[in-house]
């Protein structure tokens, strides 16, 4: 595994505990309880689509600077 895909794997692991948390704490600020497994999998599912969004927005990025 190369230096940049370990520090990718820290990063998106370092969000999702990060939102995780917040949820957890927002949920418990709004008296809306659930188990940590469900905050976690809400979570994941939130980390997920923002870095597709993110690689998509790259990608775009990237094409865009290839054109003429």
């Amino acid at each position: 595994m190369t230096v940049r895909r370990i520090g990718t794997a820290w990063s998106v692991t370092a969000w999702w505990m990060l939102l995780t948390l917040f949820l957890w704490f927002l949920g418990t600020v709004f008296d809306q309880p659930a188990s940590l497994a469900a905050y976690a999998a809400s979570a994941a599912l939130m980390v997920a689509i923002g870095e597709a969004g993110d690689w998509l927005r790259r990608r775009l990025v990237r094409l865009r600077s290839t054109r003429p």
